[in-house]
């Protein structure tokens, strides 16, 4: 037999004894989808079941909700998951079907998106005070401290922080960032200040009271920048996604997350934070707004619209609002936004 015939023979043979073989990256599965809602509450239960593409005998199905094991079932039974436990946001759903006597399980993915279940209140506002406000400072963070006003800017070139007199405007220290760093929001802790940069990945430390540097950090996730604050334990930190991280002060080790929801989705964009009596206060990106969220959970229970100070501004080039501080003096909060030329001490109220 010639070479040529030989190989076609085994080319033959190779082909004729795949037939009737399953390809192994074929799925014959996938979840029910027309169980599924388009948004779920912490109160509801996922109808966990799956639907079979081809004629397979099923032995078993085990499900997983996060990674985490949720139900064994026999065949293709289906089962509830009651999803009172999980965190805002997209739930990974993964299935292991396990047919036609395998020992090994195929995987089966899919996912569904929880959201808050509580409405918003629409809080009101009243202007106590104005006062002027450098309108060169692109606002990234503001917090007192002390009963001294501190401000971070951003912009290459541009970026600082400073200790100022809140009623003139007229700064007692300023430390400036080298070029290379556009800086972002700041806190104050345990007698340091904690600064962020937006996409650089580096945070500084100071000395509180005389300002010098003690330290720099890379972060320990790969994320940018964004708003800061404290409960006097630990910082809460945002990343311009829905997500506020929450940070060891003494280590800059990003611990956990919280995705920041409402009834209608995830709110992107999560900027300056302020921590307010056990709640964050949270400006949002591109609009006058703030928003009042629960920590621990994420949920936005209420909405201040603040969009109405900019009738007030003179500066023409004034951006979106991005600046919440609050003085435990007085009880009120002090607002701004970047190039604003000026500053609103405000009360709060339901």
């Amino acid at each position: 037999m010639s070479s040529y015939k030989l190989l076609t023979t085994i080319g033959l043979g190779l082909l004729l004894g795949s037939c009737g073989k399953d390809d192994p990256k074929e799925k014959f599965f996938s979840f029910n989808e027309s169980n599924f809602k388009t948004k779920y509450k912490k109160e509801d239960s996922v109808t966990l079941e799956l639907t079979s593409l081809k004629d397979k005998a099923v032995d078993s199905v085990v499900y997983f909700v996060n990674d985490k094991k949720a139900a064994s079932v026999k065949g293709l039974q289906k089962t509830e998951f009651a999803l009172k436990d999980v965190s805002f946001g997209y739930q990974k759903l993964k299935a292991l079907v396990y047919f036609d006597g395998e020992t090994s399980g195929q995987e089966i993915d899919g996912r569904i998106e929880v959201v808050s279940s509580i409405e918003p209140k629409l809080l009101s506002y009243k202007v106590l005070n104005t006062y002027p406000h450098d309108v060169a400072a692109f606002t990234e963070g503001l917090e007192f401290y002390r009963d001294t006003l501190m401000e971070s800017t951003g912009q290459k070139g541009a970026s600082w922080i400073r200790k100022s007199d809140f009623r003139t405007a007229k700064p007692y220290k300023q430390v400036d960032l080298t070029p290379e760093y556009f800086g972002e929001g700041i806190t104050v802790i345990g007698g340091k200040i904690y600064q962020l940069t937006y996409q650089e990945k580096t945070g500084f430390v100071y000395n509180a009271d005389t300002m010098k540097k003690e330290k720099e950090f890379t972060y320990d996730k790969d994320i940018e920048g964004w708003g800061m604050t404290n409960d006097g334990k630990y910082i809460y930190a945002s990343d311009g996604t829905e997500k506020i991280w929450r940070v060891d002060p003494a280590t800059q080790k990003h611990l956990d997350y919280v995705n920041v929801y409402s009834q209608s989705g995830k709110i992107q964009r999560v900027n300056e934070l302020e921590f307010v009596n056990g709640k964050l206060y949270g400006n949002i990106w591109q609009q006058d707004a703030i928003a009042l969220i629960d920590p621990v959970t994420g949920a936005v229970e209420g909405i201040l619209n603040l969009a109405d100070l900019r009738k007030e501004l003179k500066a023409k080039e004034a951006e979106v609002l991005n600046g919440i501080a609050y003085r435990k003096s007085t009880g009120t909060f002090f607002v701004t936004g970047k190039n604003w030329d000026k500053l609103f001490e405000i009360s709060i109220s339901n």
